[in-house]
């Protein structure tokens, strides 16, 4: 009989390689976008809570500083 890496291992069992390749390709697999399901908007930028925060940074800070200077 032929060495076959991708046949039955040497207990008889099957190479769980072949059945983890699949599954990841079936979970990773996207659905087609149709009329019914609309595709999800590619984010372009920060999050409105990360500007909210920066902002928020300078502000305390910039207080803190006009504190300390008084």
């Amino acid at each position: 009989m032929a060495n076959n890496p991708q046949g039955p291992g040497p207990q008889g069992t099957n190479d769980p390689a072949g059945n983890t390749q699949m599954f990841r390709a079936f979970v990773d697999e996207q659905p087609p976008a149709g009329p019914g399901r609309p595709q999800a908007a590619a984010k372009s930028g920060p999050s409105v809570g990360l500007i909210i925060g920066i902002v928020l940074a300078v502000v305390v800070v910039a207080g803190v500083a006009w504190l300390a200077l008084k």
